[in-house]
């Protein structure tokens, strides 16, 4: 799923504010949240696009790339830009609230020139440990609106389905503490599911066949847990990805706790410091017909006489490692 996409999607790019005015503005609505207590780890993380005018002149070119957004856990500081001459315009956009994505709008390229718009951010994550009592942690009485996606089927998360519904009865049949009733859903997949390097397929393929990829494994997990009504996410990050479930306190406060379905045991925590590159597993992004579950970096442009095509390398990478 992370993967370079090349497609024909025109946006229009408003004259930006400074770049690192508006890079620390655009920011998920969950962004502002309580802070998650923890060790942190500080990494430099480059990401952008470098694109070169080859066979001819090239026009109109516009790109899309996710980038780091703030999250309780996470913050994200800009440390560096490159933006060479031929950029036009970079600005920044939320897709669905929770994908932060930087917009470049080059208007013209000669033959043979190579253009580059690339940032270096500084992002320090957070550890999360596990809540000391989980007796008092339910399903949420009212989910916010905004929240609803998590509940439904998403692309390659087929939580509605018979076969979905009917494994996540059996898991939770003899349970009644919400929060045990995930952690058996967490176990049984850890159990039961073999993890491999295969190509991704989906939660469905995933149940029948007992094994798949980390976004086979996760997927299934949350989709388990959305046919039980539990409110649960994708968490993408360099390589791989995690969950997210939703519970409340007994305070009617609602969290989000992450578990790692494929690797290491983690429930309820996060040991770890992975970037966080988006939250969600099901977007609208402007210009696609339909929903995707990780939103990909684009390149569009528009044809012009006697002109070249553009070679594209979108940059995304730990710096130091």
């Amino acid at each position: 799923m992370l993967r370079t996409t090349l497609a024909l999607l025109l946006f229009a790019i408003a004259t930006p504010a400074p770049l690192w005015a508006q890079f620390e503005k655009v920011q998920p609505d969950e962004s502002k949240a309580a802070t998650v207590l923890g060790t942190s780890k500080t990494t430099k993380y480059q990401v952008g696009v470098r694109i070169q005018a080859v066979g001819g002149p090239v026009a109109g070119l516009n790109a899309t790339i996710p980038v780091p957004a703030d999250w309780p856990e996470q913050t994200v500081r800009l440390a560096d830009e490159k933006i060479t001459p031929g950029i036009g315009n970079v600005g920044y956009r939320m897709v669905e609230g929770t994908v932060k994505e930087m917009l470049i709008a080059i208007p013209r390229m000669n033959p043979g020139q190579t253009v580059e718009a690339l940032i270096t951010v500084e992002v320090e994550r957070r550890s999360a440990a596990p809540p000391q009592d989980t007796s008092g942690l339910t399903l949420p009485k009212r989910l916010p609106l905004a929240m609803r996606r998590y509940l439904g089927a998403s692309p390659f998360i087929e939580s509605r389905h018979g076969e979905i519904r009917k494994q996540a009865r059996e898991i939770v049949k003899d349970i009644d503490s919400d929060w045990k009733k995930v952690e058996a859903i967490y176990d049984w997949v850890r159990d039961n599911i073999t993890f491999t390097t295969t190509n991704n397929t989906n939660a469905v393929t995933c149940l029948r066949e007992k094994k798949g990829d980390f976004e086979d494994v996760t997927g299934l997990f949350i989709a388990l847990c959305r046919a039980e009504d539990i409110p649960t996410r994708m968490v993408w990050i360099p390589g791989s990805s995690y969950a997210e479930f939703y519970l409340e306190d007994a305070d009617d406060n609602g969290h989000w706790y992450p578990c790692r379905v494929a690797g290491d045991r983690a429930f309820g925590e996060m040991p770890d410091h992975p970037i966080i590159l988006q939250k969600g597993d099901n977007f609208r992004v402007p210009g696609r017909k339909d929903a995707v579950r990780f939103v990909n970096e684009k390149l569009t442009g528009k044809a012009i006489s006697g002109g070249g095509k553009p070679k594209v390398e979108f940059v995304r990478e730990v710096i130091g490692g």
